[in-house]
């Protein structure tokens, strides 16, 4: 089978490997579609791994099945994860799963996303495994991890309707972020990006406001909020200087959310008096726990979210250099989707 081999992000090399031979607890699926993560093209965060197939947000068919595995059957159409909480241990029983270390080491993929075939080991056959119902494409059901891990960021923060929000970086989970606080009946909502492409792109999905960085900011939040600043500040950009710049965004009261963060060593000074005085929380969030798919699942399913409009490049395994290009360079594109037996 071919697989897109990554080295760093300008050398993906498309490789032939062995199909997978599937054990008793296995489950063997045909990959047709899998979409490339911002974490994917994150050099520091995958080169000292490499080389290695990446691929984690993943939709196929079931063409074998160990014969262990009672609830799935060969042609099943499904989307899985390749990792997922051990819900035994003292960090998932008190509703931290991804800080599980079960999840942080254990990946239930061989070889990965971006190959033809992926067996799925593990936990991650019976609690990362989901069915697509009918009217989900593959396309669509690649989706279902990045917006659990959207489903999870805005629990982690309780998002309430009546709330002004901020999102500090329109990538796909920024525009996910957008589209769900949405949904979730909020409508005061500015986001931030240095692409204008992107930029467009929120206020076509509703944003309130889409700005540069280093527009005024503050002062167009209190356009929108009779005044106060923002109520919940979401930071989807991995970028020191977003990090420094939601800190002086929130209002009393209210939540900065680090979805995403600054590369290691990159270190933000705080002061946290007004933090303590102003009762401001601020909160992190990594990856989705099962419960936080399944969501995921239900609201693209009931069309609650609309995620086919997010794709903007399709590409066969053979053209996975030219994705991984587009991606990592991230100006004129949103979800670039790998069809591994696309032509």
């Amino acid at each position: 089978m071919l697989v897109g081999m990554y080295y760093n992000n300008n050398k993906v090399e498309v490789e032939t490997l062995p199909v997978p031979e599937v054990g008793p607890d296995d489950i063997l699926v045909k990959v047709i579609a899998s979409g490339i993560c911002g974490s994917d093209v994150l050099e520091w965060y995958r080169i000292k791994k490499a080389p290695l197939v990446l691929g984690h947000e993943v939709a196929g068919e079931i063409v074998e099945v160990g014969k262990n595995i009672k609830h799935l059957k060969k042609g099943d159409r499904i989307f899985a994860t390749h990792h997922v909480p051990c819900e035994e241990c003292y960090f998932c029983k008190r509703g931290h799963e991804t800080a599980c270390e079960v999840f942080h080491t254990k990946n239930n993929f061989t070889p990965g996303g971006f190959s033809q075939y992926l067996k799925v080991s593990g936990k991650s056959v019976y609690t990362g495994t989901l069915l697509l119902p009918d009217n989900m494409s593959f396309e669509e059901g690649s989706f279902i991890e990045p917006l659990g891990t959207v489903v999870r960021g805005l629990r982690a923060i309780n998002l309430q309707k009546d709330d002004t929000v901020i999102i500090l970086g329109c990538g796909i989970a920024g525009l996910l972020m957008l589209k769900l606080a949405m949904a979730k009946g909020v409508n005061k909502i500015i986001a931030t990006d240095i692409n204008d492409f992107r930029l467009r792109w929120a206020e076509t999905f509703g944003a309130t406001k889409a700005l540069k960085p280093d527009d005024n900011i503050e002062e167009a939040i209190k356009e929108i909020n009779e005044g106060r600043l923002a109520d919940k500040v979401i930071v989807c950009a991995g970028s020191l200087d977003a990090a420094k710049q939601s800190l002086g965004l929130v209002e009393r009261g209210g939540t900065i959310l680090f979805f995403a963060v600054p590369n290691p060593g990159e270190l933000v000074e705080i002061d946290f008096t007004p933090f303590w005085r102003n009762d401001i929380s601020i909160k992190t969030c990594y990856g989705a726990a099962p419960m936080d798919n399944k969501m995921a699942l239900e609201l693209i399913g009931a069309r609650t979210i609309n995620v086919a409009e997010l794709i903007t490049h399709r590409f066969g395994i053979k053209d996975i250099q030219r994705a991984f290009s587009i991606a990592a360079k991230g100006e004129d594109c949103l979800k670039v989707i790998i069809e591994p037996f696309r032509d």
